[in-house]
């Protein structure tokens, strides 16, 4: 019987393979097919280059450091997200590639809510003024401008918006939620040990309310980064950056009628959005029906920037983005960033390496091994330069600390060298749930820290001394690599973040400007000269979701549907697609919109 039995589920499971196996192949004649189709029927919608494009630049969703991977599944597909982020690579070398093609006019940036740090915002209305000393417009509509929004398109030489728009400029603020009172309630208690008066990271954990020192520091960056943002709007539209207060805070422009924005100078003519097609075409003197678009990634296709990976004279770009850790898949997982460093330590073909770094810090142990690795790097006697994006703090600066030269934005968020443990203590909670842990121990003094028992005074001791010295070592890298003496160090440390600009000045950063700058100084470092060419590192490999055309993928997916069957809705199909890239053996639950319920 139990023989049987096993015999019944395998042939099952074969059958159940094979139909899968079937169904994946012939899918995968449909996708092929499709594709050709799509490529060869859908030519009015396929991008190319001719004679007064115009670059359109959609200032909405969120831009990346570069390209990310389009990883879809079911829940993306269902909710209708399938529109891949930007990155600011592809934007500002298609900005570059614009300026020189003689088959680009004009760029046009259609705003819709960007989501972005403020750094790399930066980095781009700059790619946009470059592109204008060509003597090409730049022209910008939006329904809606946000701030980001806004602080880019401020420098086009004509600003629309929708009649019925609004411009949300409101300064800088933040929100912090201190959850101490939750925790309470809830019985656990944070044993936070720390070496830093400016730490401020583990306050919302054990306090109610901010801090003097972290209240002072946050009003010092966001009122020097919200001056830098003031002056350069109020620069390009040749307003005083006290008339751009008077309108937040007296005319309160986000709540204004858009005539206000026109009457300040903040934006030149409001219109409806389907009048902008003729504008535009009058801008570069085409019939409005026969206008032609490009994108950022067409345009950076033609550039080939980045992929010079058996080049000899190779300036390697290696990116340090999101948290430092020995286990994340996202962001800076110190296994895996390491063996890419030695990996370029010991290519003949590399000749420097510029460290693109956007980090707000993670685990002490991964930012120094990350930092050793790149000491075994400098070794090599090839040059070493660091250029920092929105975020270079905490164990982003650690990592960032050796390098021959430091390279920031303005707007980069930086320092914050100190070291804290935080270490959650839930005994409240196992009493509140009527459990009491017992704990058998060899040595019970040593056993420590537990989830569920306070740490001694001692141990406590133990703990504040093993954070010392971690700090320590944090300012004395910081000492050595900046060619600083340790005394000054301690005085700008204290777990204090400061802007690009403010850090340049105490000797933190060497140079305010972006990544070409970082990579420019390299080449003349190695001795290439102008003849020299980028690679871009952790390579990527494109999924089969980044190979089908960005522009036709809702199309694609309808085309698809069709194919299998004509009353097949478009996204069973994709959910068909992604069912058939899945590991065999599966445990999950049906997908439910509970919304469709209420």
């Amino acid at each position: 019987m139990l023989k049987k039995f096993f015999w019944n589920l395998l042939s099952s499971f074969v059958g159940a393979w094979i139909a899968l196996l079937g169904f994946g192949v012939l899918m995968f004649f449909v996708i092929v097919g499709l594709v050709a189709r799509i490529g060869i029927s859908s030519g009015a919608d396929t991008e190319k280059l001719e004679k007064h494009s115009i670059l359109k630049i959609s200032l909405s969703g969120t831009i990346d450091e570069r390209e990310p991977k389009m990883d879809m599944n079911y829940i993306t597909l269902m909710r209708g997200e399938v529109e891949k982020a930007q990155s600011l690579n592809t934007l500002v070398k298609a900005l570059e590639e614009a300026k020189e093609n003689k088959y680009v006019d004009a760029v046009y940036l259609d705003c819709g809510g960007v989501s972005a740090g403020f750094a790399t915002l930066d980095a781009l209305r700059k790619a946009i003024i470059d592109f204008k000393s060509s003597g090409k417009k730049v022209y910008s509509y939006g329904d809606f401008y946000s701030t980001g929004d806004y602080y880019v398109a401020s420098c086009a030489d004509s600003i629309f918006m929708n009649r019925e728009g609004s411009l949300a400029l409101q300064g800088i603020s933040g929100t912090i939620p201190y959850m101490k009172g939750l925790f309470d309630k809830l019985g656990i208690n944070f044993q936070v040990i720390k070496v830093g008066t400016f730490k401020s990271a583990v306050e919302p954990y054990i306090m109610d309310e901010m801090s003097g020192p972290a209240r002072a520091q946050l009003d010092t960056l966001y009122g020097n980064i919200w001056n830098h943002l003031k002056k350069e709007m109020a620069g390009s539209r040749h307003i005083s950056v006290s008339a751009i207060d008077r309108l937040i805070n007296e005319d309160y422009i986000m709540y204004a009628t858009p005539e206000t924005a026109v009457k300040g100078k903040l934006i030149d003519k409001t219109v409806a959005n389907r009048e902008m097609k003729a504008i535009l075409a009058r801008l570069v003197g085409k019939d409005p029906e026969k206008m032609n678009f490009v994108s950022p990634e067409l345009l950076m296709a033609q550039t080939g920037w980045g992929t010079a990976y058996s080049e000899k004279g190779q300036i390697a770009v290696l990116y340090a983005t999101g948290e430092i850790s020995e286990t994340t898949k996202d962001g800076i997982n110190c296994f895996n960033l390491v063996p890419e460093i030695v990996k370029l330590a010991e290519d003949d073909n590399v000749k420097g390496l510029v460290l693109r770094v956007n980090s707000p810090g993670g685990s002490v142990f991964g930012s120094s091994e990350i930092a050793e690795a790149l000491q075994y790097f400098k070794s090599k006697k090839k040059p070493f330069a660091v250029s920092m994006g929105d975020y270079a703090a905490s164990g982003g600066y650690w990592i960032s600390a050796d390098a021959e030269r430091i390279f920031a934005d303005p707007l980069t968020v930086t320092g914050s060298i100190g070291i804290f443990g935080m270490i959650p203590e839930a005994s409240g909670l196992a009493e509140k749930l009527g459990v009491n842990m017992q704990t058998v121990s060899t040595d019970p003094k040593v056993a420590f820290p537990t989830l569920f028992r306070p740490m001694t005074e001692e141990q406590l001791g133990v703990m504040q001394r093993y954070i010392d010295r971690g700090y320590d070592r944090f300012v004395k890298r910081v000492a050595k690599g900046r060619n600083l003496p340790e005394s000054k160090v301690r005085a700008i440390a204290e777990g204090r973040v400061w802007d690009g600009m403010k850090a340049k000045s105490i000797g933190l950063v060497d140079e305010l400007g972006g990544l070409e700058d970082a990579i420019s100084w390299t080449a003349k470092r190695a001795k290439l000269g102008d003849n020299f060419d980028v690679a871009l590192y952790p390579k990527t490999t494109p999924t089969f979701w980044d190979m089908l055309p960005s522009a036709s993928s809702a199309a694609f997916y309808e085309a698809v549907a069709k194919s299998i069957s004509p009353a097949t809705d478009a996204k069973i199909a994709a959910h068909a697609m992604e069912v058939i890239s899945r590991k065999p053996v599966q445990a999950r639950m049906l997908p439910l919109d509970l919304a469709k319920w209420n």
